[in-house]
């Protein structure tokens, strides 16, 4: 039984001191594989054809909905998809801003939607009454109330529009989660992580404002195939054509164009008085605003022209460079 037990106890050994033998020659046979870190980098940054539709209909919607929301017809730019670490996004974001931090349903993640100060002092100072153009100092205060409030109707606008924007690619939903205001508390993604951030330009006059709106790459794997593939192509080019197609049909339709001469004020008492030949004074303002359905569209002077009554437009009230509709929309 001994001499069982030693034999045993021997080969167990010399196995054990083979081991390390066998595993060097095993990895001295295998074949080595390099691996390059910057692969995955150089596979985000090849061109996204579905995600440049997106962020052409996301443009439109935008700008429509923002119509609605201020009564203000801006102009909006998107600026083509950037991918970066996050933390050189953070990094070069105009202090300050607002985050927002929205989950990506149905995908399993955060992104931000960031609103920059300029922005949200336009859209207050147009909800107000004003022409947009009015830049509200902040130096180093926080958001008011008021702003607050107008940040949180123009998320919801853009969660909105978003998701309209993906309607036929994906079911991708922008939802609340929370605000900050400190970029220290908005880690949607590590600081060495890729994200993909699309910047929407916004102009109301002179003051210009962006919405990026930045998703963690990790998070959108799942349709990264998707967002590579052609199979949106059909798609995208029968959105162009009805866009075109779209664009024709408005530029063709008619619209009133409505100039007020002037605005007398009278009591009730002066005008139960009038009768048939009474004259009504009126003080011409030096210059006349015309519109159409109630927006302000030229600023003009009032006259004759080759002996008929005429405008003379001095100066376009909505910006003259290429519109959605299609090259100027100022003719």
């Amino acid at each position: 039984m001994d001499n069982i037990f030693d034999t045993a106890t021997d080969a167990a050994k010399d196995a054990a001191d083979a081991a390390p033998d066998d595993t060097v020659e095993r990895m001295a046979d295998a074949i080595v594989r390099e691996y390059d870190m910057a692969a995955q980098e150089r596979m985000v940054r090849r061109p996204m054809p579905t995600l440049d539709i997106v962020n052409e209909r996301m443009q439109r919607y935008l700008r429509a909905g923002i119509f609605q929301f201020a009564r203000r017809s801006p102009e909006i730019t998107v600026e083509p998809t950037v991918v970066q670490r996050f933390s050189e996004f953070l990094e070069v974001l105009p202090a300050p801003v607002h985050f927002s931090v929205v989950a990506l349903r149905p995908l399993r993640g955060s992104g931000l939607v960031v609103c920059e100060s300029t922005l949200i002092s336009a859209l207050v100072d147009a909800l107000y009454g004003g022409a947009g153009t009015l830049q509200a100092p902040f130096d180093g205060r926080d958001f008011s109330p008021t702003e607050q409030r107008v940040i949180q109707r123009l998320l919801t606008l853009v969660c909105t529009e978003y998701a309209k924007a993906w309607k036929g690619v994906y079911p991708l939903e922008l939802e609340f989660q929370r605000s900050e205001t400190h970029p220290r508390f908005v880690n949607v993604a590590a600081p060495a992580d890729l994200v993909l951030v699309t910047t929407l330009q916004i102009t109301f006059g002179e003051l210009k404002g962006a919405i990026r709106i930045c998703k963690p790459w990790a998070v959108l794997d799942p349709v990264r195939d998707m967002l590579y593939g052609a199979q949106q192509a059909d798609a995208i080019a029968e959105d162009r054509r009805w866009v075109t197609q779209l664009t024709r049909e408005i530029q063709a339709a008619e619209v009133t164009l409505t100039a007020e001469l002037a605005q007398p004020e009278l009591t009730v008492g002066q005008l139960l008085a009038m009768k048939p030949g009474d004259f009504i004074p009126l003080e011409r303002a030096s210059r006349i605003v015309a519109a159409v359905d109630g927006t302000p569209v030229f600023a003009c002077h009032y006259g004759t022209h080759n002996a008929r009554y005429a405008l003379r437009i001095d100066e376009c009230v909505r910006s003259d460079s290429a519109h959605w509709l299609g090259g100027s929309h100022v003719h």
